[in-house]
């Protein structure tokens, strides 16, 4: 039996418009998904624990139908495809490199996941590193950690139908703070922000939200100047991180959220919970991932700004989201 864990993310600038080649800069967070993985005969069976917004437990096999349970259709189809497509490549990896049977291998995955689905903090590629990770190690295959990212990152592209980006699961796999332009991918050196995430209790379908503002984008060609805005704005982010220009960076904050408004992705609960993070001081507040419900990240004291978020309607949940620097654990057998 082999284990491994993945961190969440936030997003401090770049979201929706990484999908169109520009630049993104998404760090690593400490709320982890955790998978197990053991062999089996035969087959495919997962357990998910927390793998959703209630933490209900599913458990099916490859043949099963989908389980009845309280969450939206769409959102559980995605999360049994992300582990689906995880599993295949991870056989896929070790039958490369000459384990025999590999491809056939049956597997018992548990995941077990701090991150709520949905929300914009990386769940999916959270779980889809872990699940890479500990079923090639189940295998008695290792893969490189670039690897990894790239098997995940094949994964988010073919449930997302084409329309992922490589932030996410290079962030879920390096840690930290990481660039993301196109294929390229890059860790940087950043400082330890002050960053608060407070949660609607909601979630948007990311693939949903990905596909409107392509669709806004080709009914309404200026849209696009719109998404190249959100790139020159990850770029002038980058000069303020390595300054720690901390108001700088509120101010790009601030900018981005407005831009990710413009075209559709923001939400009322969303919107509420970034102006009460402003009026309490804080130096910038966004949305983070693919909106429409969720999460949004402030950054600026995390007291003050996780007591103004306790009195907004409508939030749920509000934290100091605090850097996670190593990315992809690799536990003992």
């Amino acid at each position: 039996m082999t284990a491994s864990t993945a961190p969440g993310k936030v997003y401090l600038f770049g979201e929706h418009a990484v999908v169109y080649g520009e630049p993104a800069v998404p760090c690593a967070i400490g709320l982890r998904a955790r998978v197990t993985v053991e062999r089996r005969a035969d087959g495919l069976r997962v357990q998910a624990g927390d793998l959703s917004l209630d933490g209900f437990a599913v458990e099916y096999g490859a043949t099963d139908t989908t389980p009845e349970v309280d969450v939206s259709p769409s959102l559980l189809e995605a999360a049994m495809s992300y582990v689906n497509e995880a599993v295949t490549q991870a056989r896929e990896a070790a039958a490369e490199r000459g384990v025999e049977a590999a491809r056939a291998a049956g597997f018992e995955v548990t995941v077990d996941s701090e991150i709520p689905l949905g929300a914009g903090l990386g769940s999916s590629a959270a779980v889809v590193v872990a699940t890479i990770d500990a079923a090639t190690r189940e295998l008695g295959v290792e893969l490189p950690r670039e690897e990894v990212a790239d098997r995940a990152y094949r994964v988010e592209r073919s449930v997302q139908n084409g329309e992922a980006s490589r932030a996410d699961t290079f962030c879920a796999t390096m840690g930290g703070v990481v660039r993301v332009e196109g294929e390229s991918c890059r860790t940087l050196g950043t400082p330890d922000l002050p960053l608060v995430v407070g949660y609607d209790g909601g979630a948007g379908d990311t693939g949903a939200l990905v596909a409107q503002v392509r669709e806004l984008r080709e009914t309404y060609p200026f849209v696009g100047d719109t998404v190249s805005a959100i790139g020159d704005v990850v770029r002038r982010g980058e000069t303020a991180l390595a300054a720690d220009d901390r108001e700088t960076l509120g101010e790009l904050m601030n900018i981005n959220h407005g831009l990710l408004a413009a075209v559709g992705v923001s939400a009322r609960s969303l919107d509420a919970m970034v102006w009460a993070a402003r009026d309490a001081g804080a130096r910038g507040a966004k949305l983070t991932g693919a909106g429409g419900g969720g999460c949004i990240v402030a950054l600026g004291d995390p007291d003050e700004l996780e007591r103004a978020l306790a009195y907004v309607p409508g939030c749920e949940d509000a934290f100091h989201a605090e850097l996670d620097t190593d990315g992809l654990r690799r536990e003992e057998r």
